[in-house]
């Protein structure tokens, strides 16, 4: 009667509900993101990831999802998704999804994607016919992704939430927003690996990996803070339906040319967001620049000049000053400096650094290339 009587109370307290309010213990605040933390309760092992405005203009928008472990139950007065315990079957909706739980070495976990042919990553390219392509946002193929039995859903926003989620909460598959395209800070970016790893059960594995991050990169940046040749004014971009789109000055891009040591030459754009010029401001400002970056829409500096005439005789284009972060583009049209790239910021702005102060860097370039 005892050992029933014991065996049944550790059943109830394994499984007895706590309240929200207990989870108010830290378990992995971010050092640079701002769009999640990790939380959890005193004697609990489960935890809570709390993700704030996960998509661009967002406003106290807060999601959370319960990761259920050691057959504890959600808290009281929690309101959110729930996975019980570690996930092993993993949908992504992004291939910069793919990029972190690689990182963190847990990519064989992925059991469907969005888009197969644009990703990059060499697991995925090479298990491309037992991982599903379950489709895009707005055109998802269900079934298949019902199929594939996932453990977890990781979604993302663009200027709200996603179309699919209203489906799986009907469906009963737990999701979750990684929202880590909407930093500012490309450190911040990387450290979304670590809500990743937390999903996975991997979070010791996760800090590990960003810890390194940030010392990488700050040393690169203080090397290029020695560089003693001028800051090269740098201009961004290509036109997209009739008009020309400028990051702000606070975005991830301007902070990376910044620490890179160059000179972001629109600085007009003070908002959250990238906001549109005409193309005769364009054609000023380019005429300013002495570097030209990001001309996604051409292959050669003979195509840059046939698509837009105007631009031909620009000093930076004369000069031959014209990169695009494409060299590890493949065939379907994927370009790994969106998807690995989001965990090697410090490769980006090695890269950057070679563009703007060339003696400074010896390595070749990762992800850009000059434009001949």
């Amino acid at each position: 009667m005892i050992i029933i009587c014991a065996t049944l109370w550790c059943m109830y307290a394994c499984g007895s509900s706590s309240n929200i309010d207990d989870y108010n213990v830290a378990v992995y605040t971010p050092t640079h993101a701002t769009g999640f933390r990790i939380m959890g309760a005193e004697g609990k092992q489960s935890t809570i990831i709390s993700v704030t405005n996960p998509w661009q203009s967002a406003n106290d928008v807060e999601t959370m999802l319960f990761i259920a472990r050691g057959g504890e139950r959600a808290p009281d007065g929690f309101r959110g998704q729930v996975l019980q315990g570690n996930a092993n079957r993993i949908v992504c909706m992004s291939s910069s999804h793919i990029a972190m739980l690689d990182a963190i070495g847990v990519v064989e976990s992925v059991v469907g994607v969005s888009g197969k042919d644009f990703i990059t990553n060499p697991y995925i390219v090479a298990n491309r016919h037992s991982i599903a392509d379950v489709g895009y946002d707005g055109n998802i193929n269900f079934e298949l992704l019902v199929a594939q039995r996932p453990d977890i859903v990781l979604l993302y926003g663009v200027t709200g939430a996603c179309t699919m989620q209203s489906k799986l909460d009907e469906l009963g598959i737990p999701y979750i927003y990684i929202g880590e395209y909407v930093e500012q800070d490309p450190l911040g970016k990387t450290e979304w690996l670590v809500a990743l790893a937390e999903i996975v059960g991997f979070r010791e594995q996760g800090i590990a990996y960003f810890s390194q991050v940030p010392q990488r990169y700050n040393h690169l940046k203080a090397i290029a803070a020695t560089a003693t040749s001028p800051q090269p004014k740098v201009m961004l971009n290509t036109p997209y339906a009739d008009s020309w789109f400028m990051p702000s000055t606070t975005s991830y891009l301007a902070r990376l040319i910044a620490d890179a040591g160059g000179d972001y030459i629109y600085k007009k754009n003070t908002s959250n967001h990238s906001q549109p010029i005409d193309l005769e401001e364009a054609a000023l400002l380019t005429t300013e620049a002495d570097v030209w970056l990001h001309v996604e829409s051409v292959s050669s500096l003979q195509d840059l000049c046939n698509q837009y005439p105007k631009f031909a005789k620009m000093p930076c284009v004369q000069r031959g000053e014209v990169y695009n972060c494409d060299k590890r583009r493949v065939a379907g049209g994927g370009n790994d400096y969106w998807e690995s790239g989001v965990v090697h910021p410090d490769v980006i702005l090695r890269d950057l650094i070679k563009i703007f102060h060339p003696e400074l860097v010896s390595e070749e370039f990762v992800y850009y290339r000059q434009i001949e």
